[in-house]
C-alpha cells in the first residue's frame, strides 16, 4: 500500500530486487554482462528494505507456512524453529539476508528501515522514505499515508490482506495472512528453553555485525 501511495504521488514504481536477479544465474561466467546489468540496476533504482526482529519473523513465518499451501507442512513449532535458525526455510537464512542488505546499504542506494520503528512512529519512517527519494509531500498527504498503511487498515483491505487469493493457495481459515502485526508477540509462542537456545544461536550468527534489533516495543 505504501509503495502504491508513493507511486500515486509520482515517487516511482516499486521493484522487487529478487525480480531483477531472477534468472541471472544463466549469466554466471559471463562476468562483463553480469556486472554491467547489476551496475545498470543500481544506477536506475533505489531500494527500501524493511527488516523485522528474528523472533517475530520466525513465529509469523510458521503461521504463514500453515496457511500458504505452496509450502510443505511446517511440522511442530519446535522443529520449524530449528529449521529457521539454520536457514532451511523457503526464503533462506534470515541472518544472511539482513546482514547482506545492511552491508549493501552502506555502499548502494538502499534505505534500511526497521519494522519496529515503523510500528512505533510510522510518520517518521514515511518521512525518511520521502527524503530518501528526494520528495516532499503536503502534511495531509503524509497523514493519509499513515492512516492507510496502518496494520489495522491493511488487515481489512482486500488489496493487502490476500483474501482474494483462492483458498487452495492461501487458506485463511487456518490463519489470516495479516495476523497480529505486533512487535514482541513472539513471547506468546517461544518457551523459555526455546528462547535461550535461540538467543545463543543468534549471538553466534550475528557476532561482529553492527545491526541492532528491538524484539519488543
Amino acid at each position: 500500500v505504501l509503495a502504491k501511495l508513493l507511486c500515486d504521488q509520482g515517487v516511482g514504481a516499486p521493484i522487487a530486487v529478487s525480480a531483477f536477479y531472477a534468472g541471472m544465474s544463466i549469466l554466471q561466467g559471463k562476468d562483463d554482462i553480469f556486472l554491467d546489468l547489476k551496475q545498470k540496476f543500481w544506477n536506475t533504482y533505489m531500494v527500501v528494505y524493511v527488516a523485522r526482529n528474528a523472533k517475530d519473523v520466525a513465529v509469523s513465518y510458521y503461521h504463514f507456512y500453515h496457511m500458504a499451501k505452496v509450502h510443505p507442512e511446517p511440522g511442530t513449532w519446535d522443529s520449524f524453529l530449528e529449521k529457521f535458525m539454520v536457514g532451511e526455510v523457503s526464503y533462506g537464512s534470515w541472518y544472511q539476508h539482513v546482514q547482506e542488505w545492511w552491508e549493501l546499504s552502506r555502499t548502494h542506494p538502499v534505505l534500511y528501515l526497521f519494522y519496529e520503528d515503523m510500528k512505533e512512529n510510522p510518520k517518521r519512517e514515511i518521512q525518511k522514505i520521502l527524503e530518501f527519494v528526494g520528495r516532499s509531500l503536503p502534511e495531509e498527504t503524509v497523514d493519509f499515508m499513515v492512516q492507510h498503511t496502518s496494520f489495522k487498515e491493511m488487515k481489512k483491505n482486500p488489496m493487502t490482506n490476500y483474501t482474494t487469493v483462492p483458498q487452495e493457495f492461501m487458506d485463511h481459515s487456518i490463519s489470516p495472512f495479516m495476523r497480529k502485526g505486533m512487535a514482541g508477540d513472539w513471547k506468546t509462542t517461544f518457551t523459555v528453553a526455546q528462547n535461550e537456545r535461540f538467543d545463543a544461536d543468534y549471538a553466534e550468527k550475528m557476532a561482529g555485525c553492527s545491526l541492532s534489533f528491538r524484539s519488543e516495543l
